[in-house]
């Protein structure tokens, strides 16, 4: 079973589809994992037992009956607590919604059960999705499983951790600041954000009355968290594409990828900046994946993309970071002041189409180190370690959320202490499946924390 339990996502649904094993078997085998391995590290927070079993046996008679069945079919996984799954508390960490229960599955959870998938769970987040750590009143802190004493990252840090110790196949996070990109690195697993509107948002917002919608300013994503890029394809498959009323009038399909073979890639890459240094055991575990990269053939060429000021677009970033929290809480924003950060979001996107007119990716670090030992001071009085400002964290996932491009993180090695180092490849606007083939063929993979 443990060879089950370790693997993927996409294998585990081949494996119950061929009647290799039962969902059943694979659903209580997973929830006995979380009961022996979550406490020491409060990754999953909410576990829907006996639902999940019982979806899992039908999930078995309809393997039994030769019916057709989704790619997910029968793979049991968990999803971030933000997100709504009937009958399931939604409360982003805050005790003022700790009664809420959702009537109706969000749409990701949706399209995740009609392709097959056992909902089993929850994972812990931060605080209304807002820190790079992972905490709240309700459910207290995750835990790095790496190293405990450090955090796993967030807001999405109990989905990574959760991938990371094998307590989930296949988990859903969003990203805003880098909240699926940063847990990924911290915790040594892929992690993908998608092209922005790729992925229907309905059913991922606080509760309480409707406001103005999350994905308003195309800035939040929603995207997968696993243990290979294999599976961050089959889920993107799942959930992209959309939904009412839209779906009612058209579809359509993300490009296929630019290239199949490493080689054939083009590819541009900066591992460090005055504006945010990177950490010298980051840069050198990254250093060492682009000479792998470019042992193969690809031809690989250093430098930010023409016309690209990295500090000027992390400026605009803050920027329009700072109105999104305005819109959604008690702020407002002007009409003209939307219009100009929107033009600012444009001018980004069409300075990146043009980088990668020639070229198919670019690489750079997820983040300027690795996982930080946790910090429950008041935002204004946190540093990182050095003695470095708090944001500084969030210089490197933002030019690609800035721009709306697909961003993943793949595990890149250990630094010497033992902790996980994350490449982000960004890549094209919509062309997310090439992103996710270059983290497929490059030198990226999954080693457990034992």
């Amino acid at each position: 079973m443990t060879e089950f339990l370790d693997g993927c996502a996409v294998e585990a649904a081949t494996a119950i589809r061929r009647g290799e094993i039962s969902s059943r078997a694979l659903t209580e085998a997973l929830l006995a994992r979380i009961d022996q391995r979550n406490p020491a590290i409060n990754a999953v927070v909410a576990l829907r037992r006996d639902d999940a079993l019982a979806e899992a046996t039908a999930a078995d008679e309809a393997v039994s009956t030769g019916a057709d069945v989704g790619p997910l079919h029968g793979v049991p996984m968990t999803v971030k607590e933000s997100f709504d799954v009937s009958g399931m508390g939604t409360t982003w960490g805050n005790p003022a919604f700790a009664a809420y229960r959702a009537k109706a599955d969000a749409e990701v959870v949706r399209r995740l059960r009609a392709a097959g998938a056992v909902i089993v769970g929850k994972s812990n987040i931060a605080f209304m999705l807002s820190d790079n750590q992972t905490d709240n009143e309700l459910y207290g802190r995750t835990d790095n499983p790496w190293q405990v004493q450090r955090t796993p990252g967030g807001s999405s840090g109990g989905a990574a951790a959760a991938i990371a110790t094998g307590m989930s196949f296949l988990e859903f996070g969003s990203d805003l600041s880098g909240s699926v990109r940063n847990p990924a690195a911290f915790c040594g697993v892929f992690g993908l954000r998608p092209t922005s509107g790729v992925v229907p948002q309905t059913g991922h917002r606080p509760p309480g009355p409707a406001g103005v919608p999350l994905g308003a300013m195309c800035l939040p994503t929603i995207g997968p968290i696993a243990r290979s890029a294999q599976d961050l394809r089959a889920a993107l498959e799942v959930v992209a594409g959309p939904e009412q009323p839209e779906s009612m009038a058209l579809t359509w399909s993300l490009p296929a990828p630019r290239h199949r073979r490493l080689a054939d890639f083009r590819v541009g890459y900066v591992l460090d900046d005055l504006a945010a240094p990177v950490d010298a055991d980051v840069t050198e575990r990254l250093a060492a994946a682009i000479d792998s990269v470019r042992a193969s053939g690809a031809h690989v060429v250093e430098g930010w993309p023409h016309g690209v000021d990295p500090q000027e677009q992390f400026q605009d970033f803050g920027s329009q970071i700072e109105a999104f929290f305005a819109l959604h809480g008690d702020g407002a924003l002007s009409h003209r002041d939307f219009v100009a950060l929107d033009n600012r979001r444009i001018d980004a996107r069409a300075v990146w189409a043009r980088y990668f007119d020639r070229f198919d990716v670019f690489l750079c670090p997820t983040n300027i180190g690795t996982a930080f030992p946790h910090d429950g001071r008041p935002f204004e009085q946190r540093m990182l370690p050095g003695g470095r400002p708090y944001h500084e964290q969030f210089f490197w996932t933002a030019h690609a959320t800035l721009a709306g491009l697909p961003a993943a993180t793949a595990p890149a090695g250990l630094t010497a202490n033992g902790l996980p180092v994350g490449m982000q490849i960004v890549g094209p606007h919509y062309e997310d499946d090439t992103v996710l083939t270059f983290a497929e063929l490059g030198p990226f993979e999954f080693t457990s924390p034992g």
